[in-house]
C-alpha cells in the first residue's frame, strides 16, 4: 500500500464549533469578512492534528454563495486573506504542511445545470491570481463537470507559471444506485479520469460524497490510470458526513444533518479500504473533523 499524505477536513462546520458566524449563503465566507482569526484558528487545529496539506478557505467567495456585488466588490480582498492566513498557519506548523488553493465550483456545489461557460474566466480569474503567490498546489474541489475542470486547469496554467502541482477533485452521484461511478452531471469516472489524464493532472481525487460509494471510483481510477500507463497521476480521496444528497440539491438549501455513525473509527475504516485500493491523498470534508484526521495520523504512525 502507498503512504498517505494526510489532507485536512471540512472548514465550515469547525468554524461553527469555535462560534464564528456560519449561515447560509455566504457559510464559510462569513468568518473571512467578519472573524478571520477562527479561519487560521481551524486550520491550525487540523495541522495539529496531523494534517501535511490545508486548503484554503476560498471556497465560497463566488457570487452563488456571497452575490453578484459582493463578489465584484470583495472577493480579491477576501480571498488574498484566506490565502495569507493558510500561507500563515503553514510557515508557523511545527512540520512540513503544504497549502493547496482551492478553487470551487464556480456555479454552485453539484450543479452542472448551473454552468455557465462563457463566466469562467469572469469568475475563476480574480480567484486564482490572488491565491497564487500563497499556493503550494492547487485543489479544484467537488467538480461535477469536465468542461469547467478543463477551463480552469488552462486559466492556472496561463496565471501561475511557476507550474505548481494540480489537483482535480470530483463530487459523485449518491442520491441513488448507478450501474458504475458517475459524476454529478452524469457524465462518467473513466471519461473524467481519462480527461484529466490528458490534461496532465497530478493528481485526481473525490470529494463531498458518501464514503460507501467512494471505494470503487478510486479502484476504478487506479485501474484507468494503469491502462493509460499513468500511474504518477496520485488519487485521493475526503469524504463529507452528509446522508445521501438529492439531485435538486444546493450548497445553500440550509445546514444538513450529519451522520452519527462516521465516527473517527469509523471513518478510519474506509480510510483504509481507500489506501488499499490505491489512494494516497486522504483527507475529509463537510462534517469531518479534527479528531477524524488525528485518528489517520494515528493510524499513519503505527502502519
Amino acid at each position: 500500500m502507498t503512504a498517505i499524505t494526510i489532507l485536512d477536513g471540512g472548514m465550515g462546520r469547525e468554524l461553527e464549533r469555535l462560534g464564528a458566524p456560519f449561515k447560509q449563503p455566504e457559510w464559510s465566507a462569513l468568518a473571512l469578512m467578519e472573524a478571520p482569526e477562527t479561519v487560521k484558528a481551524v486550520h491550525q487545529s487540523f495541522i495539529n492534528s496531523g494534517s501535511q496539506v490545508i486548503t484554503t478557505n476560498s471556497y465560497s467567495l463566488v457570487p452563488f454563495h456571497i452575490g453578484e456585488d459582493v463578489f465584484q466588490q470583495r472577493a480579491r480582498e477576501l480571498t488574498h486573506l484566506s490565502g495569507k492566513l493558510a500561507r500563515e498557519a503553514a510557515d508557523e506548523a511545527d512540520h512540513k504542511v503544504q497549502v493547496a488553493a482551492s478553487v470551487a465550483p464556480l456555479f454552485g456545489s453539484y450543479r452542472a445545470d448551473l454552468y455557465q461557460a462563457d463566466r469562467v474566466t469572469e469568475i475563476a480569474t480574480p480567484i486564482i491570481e490572488e491565491l497564487a503567490p500563497f499556493a503550494d498546489l492547487w485543489l479544484l474541489e467537488t467538480q461535477c463537470l469536465m468542461d469547467e475542470s478543463s477551463r480552469v486547469i488552462a486559466l492556472i496554467e496561463q496565471i501561475d507559471t511557476a507550474k505548481k502541482p494540480i489537483w482535480v477533485s470530483f463530487t459523485l452521484e449518491d442520491s441513488e444506485q448507478t450501474a458504475e461511478p458517475i459524476l454529478r452531471s452524469g457524465e462518467t469516472v473513466i471519461d473524467a479520469v481519462k480527461a484529466m489524464q490528458k490534461l496532465g493532472v497530478d493528481a485526481i481525487l473525490f470529494n463531498c460524497s458518501q464514503p460507501e460509494i467512494i471505494g470503487e471510483a478510486i479502484e476504478l481510477t487506479h485501474n484507468v490510470l494503469g491502462e493509460l500507463g499513468a500511474n504518477t497521476i496520485q488519487i485521493g480521496a475526503y469524504a463529507n458526513a452528509f446522508p445521501p444528497t438529492p439531485k435538486d440539491a444546493t450548497a445553500n438549501d440550509g445546514l444538513d444533518e450529519l451522520r452519527e455513525d462516521l465516527t473517527p473509527p469509523a471513518y478510519l475504516t474506509w480510510v483504509q479500504q481507500w489506501q488499499t485500493k490505491g489512494a494516497s491523498l486522504i483527507g475529509g470534508c463537510c462534517g469531518i473533523g479534527p479528531e477524524h484526521i488525528l485518528a489517520i495520523k494515528e493510524y499513519t504512525q503505527n502502519h
